[in-house]
């Protein structure tokens, strides 16, 4: 019987360093290909995501992608949207409209745009290959003040800042966002996952998103770090849904730190993962972006 491959890539997210980002698996030509096939790669694969390109079905669409966790689907996630946009257009795909991608998934339609910044902490979001994915709307279900005591207990922290209220945000991946009084703060957190379960699934979260403001001169505006509670356990090297959340909210709550500011994430696991985010009010748009580049790229054999 003749092997059966198709293009594969891995490409590393958030990062213009090999290993310093979040991997993100990408095959190509999946069009053949079911849900149950593409659970068991994706399990296979064991990153936090592995993404699936097909043919977009619906015309304004460059292409669409499915995203699976090893547990299962979600119809969004930041990095793989980045991810994906990198290997399609690495590997010779044409955007409909030059500068713009239009990318299918399970939240619908997300736009995706060629974009610098001027941050001088996040050099590689100054590189013409530079991405940035349009915020997808989002639900808002603020913490309830009773749990912020089982919260603060979740989080073995007393750093939590309540002047901010924590908040799910679900953007199709649905985040429970909290800050803290420091970016050394958020370094310190240590977690007490189940009992941060039970908090985060109160507002019908399946993660905690923690941030922190960086002093002045340090290496980006915020730390953040990403803790898994549905879908796997765990920390999340560099998420764009969460950042995505997290900009929501800084809005929401009139606490922006002006019109664009940038993250630190993966610290902690031994990674420099840099996210830029873009206030674009002309547009009411919010920006996420960051570098990504490949690192393996070649043919995966499906049977």
């Amino acid at each position: 019987m003749a092997l059966r491959t198709v293009r594969f890539k891995q490409v590393d997210v958030f990062t213009s360093h090999p290993f310093k980002g979040n991997p993100l698996a990408v095959v190509f030509d999946a069009d053949g290909l079911d849900t149950a096939q593409m659970q068991a790669i994706a399990r296979w694969t064991n990153l936090s995501e592995t993404a699936f390109l097909l043919t977009p079905t619906d015309a304004r669409a460059d292409y669409r992608v499915r995203i699976f966790t090893t547990q299962g689907e979600l119809p969004f996630a930041g990095h793989p949207t980045l991810g994906t946009a990198h290997a399609f257009l690495e590997s010779g795909g044409q955007p409909k409209t030059p500068g713009r991608l239009v990318q299918e998934c399970g939240a619908g339609l997300i736009e995706l745009a060629a974009r610098r910044t001027a941050d001088s902490n996040d050099a590689a979001a100054q590189t013409p290959e530079t991405w940035a994915f349009a915020a997808p709307p989002a639900k808002m279900t603020p913490l309830p003040e009773a749990q912020y005591g089982a919260l603060g207990a979740a989080l073995r922290s007393d750093a939590l800042d309540f002047g901010a209220a924590p908040c799910g945000v679900d953007n199709g991946a649905p985040w429970l966002v909290v800050r803290l009084k420091s970016a050394q703060a958020v370094l310190a957190l240590d977690i007490d996952y189940a009992a941060l379960a039970s908090v985060a699934a109160s507002v019908g979260a399946q993660g905690l998103a923690a941030y922190g403001a960086h002093a002045a001169d340090g290496p980006a505006t915020f730390e953040v770090r990403c803790l898994m509670t549905g879908l796997g356990t765990g920390e999340d090297p560099v998420t764009g849904s969460a950042n995505a959340a997290i900009a929501m909210l800084l809005a929401q709550q009139d606490r922006r730190p002006g019109s664009r500011y940038s993250v630190r994430q993966g610290t902690a696991m031994g990674r420099d993962g840099r996210v830029f985010v873009d206030y674009d009010d002309a547009a009411d748009k919010i920006w996420i972006g960051g570098a990504a580049l490949t690192v393996v790229d070649g043919t995966i054999r499906l049977a």
